[in-house]
């Protein structure tokens, strides 16, 4: 039997005839990468009573192509790395001549005597590029940036529409290189949080383009090498990932601040048992939810809206009331939403305030689509205001659970986000969901999100912990991993809250461990315990020299939590520490931490 043979039944090959109906060059080119992809993890094919082995063996090598090609990637979460290095499993697929590096290890100097580069690069915060691409975007922005004549390229930009700058950086080096001379081989691509879709779509077509149409296809060996599997109704196993969720069940959900706290923080343990879903210390949970019913239904009141008129959401028909449930993002404000709302609106107040970036600032901290409706009034119809809303993105957890020492769990820690403002109480859509509607045995739909650039040192370094609050999290699940893997090497925590009774977050684990001696040390600072508040850079400032010792002596040090207030002064603390103790310029010290981070040895997860 050849694998050439038609696989498919009668039903699947009349599904397969609908599918591929009228599909354009951009759907099918699509459609081939998301088969790609499924091939790649799936292992091959596997054919009943014929038996398997890897796909290594099953798909013969391609032949190498003359075309040589560049990946660079520039990130903060590791996203745009990941993505970088599926770009170079398709290239290598095709049979092109492909590495992948992090703008920190490319020589940019080289950028003229390149043939095919390809760019993935996150926009970081309000507009700046993210620290290993820093280097890079300042060379081919600015003066020294050489004639790129003869080099072709492209740029997969990622970023968040709620962020002015949305994709600054990578749209401003695709202007730079294409301002050089460069040939822009395929267009440019912004992605917002949603970007799996258009980064594939912009990948088959980069290659589709990079690749002469009499490139040989691989060569398929014959079944008895092959390796797919297939269930019982002849359709394909399931892949749980963010565009297939896994129905997560609810193990355990206990508040873990006290009760006199002001803050709610729940630890949330789930079972994946069975879903074949994987993650390491340092990655994310993806949690899709709801959003609040009163929300929703000041919405529908206000607007006046037929809850059950129906609306077109990404070609499927809702209810606007389960379309705003469900589907809508509501309780956050992005720039781009209210940059759509002018343009519908025509409104010149709105516009006053797009062109003041501090009022806009505030205005998009805590405000929601209500808030926004009842603002800047205008004659909407349910259509039309789905029209500029936004899909309501899956919220990320921080990993709080090693697999080595938990098993087939997943384990997270959620701050409930509840505030008043204009007499209105508001509910985060995410947290307040698990607090409030979510209990035992019931189920979530969730997936992992992997996070590259923040992970334990393989050799078992020296580490030092920083974070506040649930920036914690992850740090427990560094310490489970060491404690079950059985790696000793020394350990520093600092960690900061608000009140020591209160909001000690997992206090009797780290206790155990310092029993142990797995936690070599822990530094604590909780600010609401006396008059002058204490932050966790104050700590670090406290134990400067030894802080600047361990450093010196191979440390690798992590920092979780707020990237608007802890982060920021975390890092100018840093800073400090390193130009007092190293007797040298802050010019020098920026250069260290620059060094440290090229090392991977800074890494963070700021949000």
């Amino acid at each position: 039997m050849s694998l050439r043979t038609n696989p498919l039944n009668d039903a699947q090959l009349s599904a397969l005839g609908q599918l591929v109906e009228g599909l354009n060059k951009e759907q099918t080119v699509w459609l081939n990468g998301y088969f790609e992809g499924r091939l790649a993890a799936l292992g091959g094919v596997e054919v009943p009573g014929v038996g398997s082995t890897t796909a290594s063996a099953a798909v013969a090598p391609p032949p190498q192509s003359a075309i040589k090609l560049t990946i660079l990637y520039g990130t903060e979460t590791g996203h745009s790395q990941g993505l970088a290095e599926k770009l170079g499993e398709k290239a290598s697929f095709k049979g092109i001549d492909a590495q992948v590096l992090s703008l920190y290890d490319y020589n940019y100097k080289k950028l003229n005597e390149e043939d095919n580069v390809a760019i993935i690069v996150s926009t970081h915060g309000e507009g700046d590029p993210p620290d290993m691409a820093e280097d890079f975007y300042k060379y081919v922005t600015g003066p020294r940036a050489p004639q790129l004549e003869g080099v072709n390229y492209s740029v997969l930009a990622l970023g968040d529409k709620t962020y002015k700058h949305f994709c600054k950086t990578g749209e401003e080096i695709d202007e730079a290189l294409k301002s050089r001379g460069g040939y822009r081989i395929t267009q440019a691509v912004k992605c917002d949080v949603d970007y799996e879709q258009p980064s594939e779509t912009w990948m088959n077509l980069f290659l589709l383009n990079l690749t002469p149409a009499e490139t040989p296809e691989p060569v398929v060996a014959g079944a008895s090498t092959a390796s797919v599997s297939v269930n019982g109704a002849g359709g394909f196993g399931e892949e749980f990932s963010k565009s297939n969720p896994y129905m997560a069940t609810v193990l355990e959900k206990v508040r873990i601040t006290g009760s006199d706290s002001d803050k709610e923080v729940y630890h949330v343990e789930l079972s994946l048992e069975g879903s074949g879903l994987e993650y390491e210390p340092g990655d994310s949970l993806g949690i899709f939810t709801k959003n609040p019913e009163a929300l929703v239904e000041d919405i529908l009141a206000f607007t006046g809206f037929d809850p059950e008129q129906k609306v077109d959401i990404e070609e499927e028909e809702y209810s606007i009331k389960e379309a705003l449930s469900h589907h809508l993002e509501i309780t956050i404000l992005t720039f781009d939403l209210l940059n759509k709302y002018q343009e519908k609106t025509k409104n010149a107040e709105l516009a006053k305030l797009l062109a003041d970036d501090e009022a806009l600032d505030n205005y998009l901290y805590g405000h929601d689509v209500l808030d926004l409706l009842e603002d800047y009034p205008y004659e909407w119809n349910a259509h039309k205001l789905v029209e500029v809303l936004r899909p309501i993105p899956p919220r990320l957890y921080s990993i709080s659970s090693s697999m080595e020492s938990v098993g087939e769990e997943v384990h997270v820690t959620v701050s409930v986000v509840r505030y008043e403002r204009k007499n209105r109480k508001r509910n985060g859509a995410c947290s307040s969901h698990l607090a409030d509607s979510i209990e035992i045995d019931e189920q979530i739909p969730v997936y992992i999100d992997k996070n590259p650039s923040f992970k334990l040192p393989a050799n078992g370094s020296k580490i030092i912990m920083v974070g506040a609050g649930t920036g914690v999290a992850p740090y427990r699940a560094f310490m489970q991993h060491r404690e079950s893997m059985g790696i000793k090497g020394e350990s520093w925590l600092f960690f900061g809250d608000r009140r020591f009774s209160s909001d000690f977050l997992y206090q009797t684990e780290w206790q155990k461990l310092l029993k142990k001696e797995l936690l070599t040390k822990m530094d604590v600072a909780f600010s609401r315990d006396q008059e002058e508040k204490v932050y966790v850079q104050h700590k670090l400032k406290e134990q400067q020299k030894e802080v600047f010792d361990w450093l010196e002596n191979g440390a690798h040090l992590y920092l979780c939590g707020d990237m608007k207030y802890m982060a920021k002064d975390v890092n100018k603390a840093l800073l400090d520490i390193i130009q007092t103790q190293g007797g040298i310029s802050e010019e020098q010290a920026e250069k260290y931490v620059k060094n440290l981070k090229r090392e991977k040895r800074f890494q963070t997860d700021v949000y």
